[in-house]
């Protein structure tokens, strides 16, 4: 079964709109899981206007399934990682103003640092993703930086979704597909929702993880945090 990981990162959006602890994340933490989800995600940025770095400390001992923290790995980033150890972490190329990520890495110009920077984590046991596209030199090149894992980024299928969803899943699963004789874990992200996430699961082989965290906190507005989990996990069987 692909596991999901629920990004809480919006939930912190709201906190900090208002100063305090309400929402208190750590406690939404504790519930998600108990709701079923696999996995707490994570993406502090420099400007902390989300999560914050202090967050990821206090998650840290709470969080009894899998803890992934993402973001762009820059040497305050790399320190809190490596100080932290989570179970996976997820490296994007967001610049520090980005308001999401919008990109895969370049892994052919950036395979020199990706590499030095992977090998860091892996001397710590900490499992370690990159967020690509489906150009397929990019996984290649995603391998040869000793990475055990890729994330998909998938704005360009949630995009075209709607239009022709026969048309947006192939590059999708031919990207999987090669990731996976190459050796590398493949988990997923970016705009997945209650509208696409099944047939996407349903298409892509080998899929280990998704991780969905704008889309599932809107959701919970309108369902309940419980019954939204519960319908992401059942698009899941």
């Amino acid at each position: 079964m692909t596991r999901l990981s629920v990004n809480i990162n919006k939930i912190a959006t709201i906190r900090n709109a208002r100063g305090g602890d309400i929402p208190d994340i750590l406690n939404a933490a504790t519930n998600i899981e108990s709701y079923g989800a696999q996995g707490i995600t994570v993406h502090p940025r420099p400007d902390e206007r989300h999560i914050r770095y202090e967050d990821v400390h206090q998650l840290k001992p709470l969080v009894k399934t899998e803890f992934n923290i993402e973001g762009y790995p820059s040497r305050n980033f790399m320190e809190l990682v490596l100080l932290v150890k989570p179970d996976q972490v997820t490296l994007v190329p967001d610049p520090p103003n980005a308001i999401t990520s919008n990109s895969g890495w370049d892994t052919v110009t950036n395979k020199i640092f990706l590499t030095e920077v992977i090998s860091e984590f892996k001397k710590k046991g900490i499992r370690v993703s990159i967020f690509v596209d489906t150009n397929l030199v990019n996984i290649e090149h995603a391998a040869l930086t000793g990475t055990d894992r890729i994330e998909l980024y998938t704005e360009p299928y949630a995009e075209q979704y709607s239009h022709d969803r026969k048309k947006a899943i192939p590059p999708f699963i031919e990207a999987a597909k090669l990731a996976n004789s190459l050796g590398l874990g493949i988990n997923a992200g970016h705009d997945l929702n209650l509208e696409n996430l099944r047939y996407f699961h349903e298409n892509i082989p080998y899929l280990d993880e998704v991780s969905i965290g704008h889309a599932l906190i809107s959701d919970a507005l309108y369902f309940g945090l419980e019954k939204t989990v519960g319908m992401y996990l059942d698009l899941l069987k």
